[in-house]
């Protein structure tokens, strides 16, 4: 199992090192532009190899995607990150450029390949990937539900006061400060609805800090975040490279599902082998249903921004 990441930045090298830990690919490729970045980080990863027991061979290029060849999965990490004050959206016109270069050179290389975005705004970019590459959209998946997720659920057991092996919860919608939908009214602890343990006005308090987790952390820490948004990746690839068949919400092309078409957002689907194996369809309530219904004209907006 040959997985590349692209983009050697805290991201994709925390996207590495946990795929790397995990155990699970024979070799991780890490690309970047700037002259031996990838390799320094590479060899910084491989000399841990024997501390964290881990086999995986990690390789780094600087732009030389013929070393990608016939990669099984290969993940969009490159592009500017967030700086505090900015949203996701303003990073349209510089990132787009590069993620369709970059998808361009991946494919040309890897045409079996099942492609993982993270590149910000996401869901955007996830439909940039569709249009450029022409690939089926069961191997174009974005990244951002898994995380949006994994930051509920921090929050929830936070609220709860409970481990967080206890909770489960999910965001479905845009990833972005205002798309997100968290839905609270489906979030447990251990199968009991979160409600039987915390107030209303308390929930209400984790969907807003859900929503703005990623902003929270810019403001913190002067960039994005990447440790979350690297185990989130790894556990994409591993439900593919691994054919868990497991549910994560993804940024997916939907076409009439949830009611919406044309367009890539965050869904609960079942990940297997041939990445995107269903896409799971929850019975939303009218809240919901209208949360969901405004996140999409906030992407379709980001989207008309594009320029193929």
């Amino acid at each position: 199992m040959k997985v590349t990441v692209v983009g050697a930045g805290a991201v994709g090298a925390s996207c590495a090192e946990y795929i790397a830990i995990k155990n699970f690919a024979s070799e991780v490729v890490l690309v970047d532009i700037k002259e031996g970045f990838a390799e320094g980080k590479a060899m910084d990863l491989m000399q841990t190899a024997s501390l964290n027991s881990f086999d995986t061979k990690i390789t780094g290029v600087t732009g030389d995607y013929s070393k990608t060849k016939d990669s099984d999965i290969c993940v969009i990490t490159s592009g500017i990150p967030r700086k505090p004050g900015m949203t996701r959206e303003e990073l349209i016109g510089i990132n787009a450029g590069i993620v369709k270069s970059v998808s361009t050179s991946l494919i040309e290389h890897s045409p079996n390949t099942i492609i993982i975005v993270v590149s910000n705004p996401m869901d955007t970019m996830t439909y940039l990937v569709h249009k450029t590459t022409g690939l089926p959209k069961n191997r174009i998946i974005g990244m951002g539900g898994a995380l949006d997720s994994a930051r509920f659920k921090y929050r929830l057991a936070e609220a709860l006061g409970a481990p967080i092996s206890d909770v489960d919860g999910m965001v479905i919608g845009g990833h972005s400060d205002k798309g997100m939908v968290p839905l609270t009214r489906l979030a447990t602890r251990n199968s009991v609805p979160v409600t039987e343990f915390i107030s209303e006005e308390r929930l209400d308090e984790v969907l807003e800090a859900t929503k703005v987790g990623g902003a929270t952390l810019t403001g913190l820490l002067g960039t994005s975040a990447w440790y979350a948004p690297g185990a989130a990746v790894s556990g994409l690839v591993q439900a593919i490279a691994c054919d868990q068949k497991k549910i994560f919400p993804c940024s997916v092309l939907l076409e009439g599902e949830y009611d919406l078409n044309d367009l890539c957002i965050g869904v609960p689907v079942v990940l297997g082998r041939n990445g995107i194996e269903k896409i799971v369809e929850i019975s939303l309530n009218d809240a919901e249903k209208a949360h969901m219904q405004s996140s999409a004209e906030g992407v379709r907006a980001t989207n008309a921004l594009l320029e193929f």
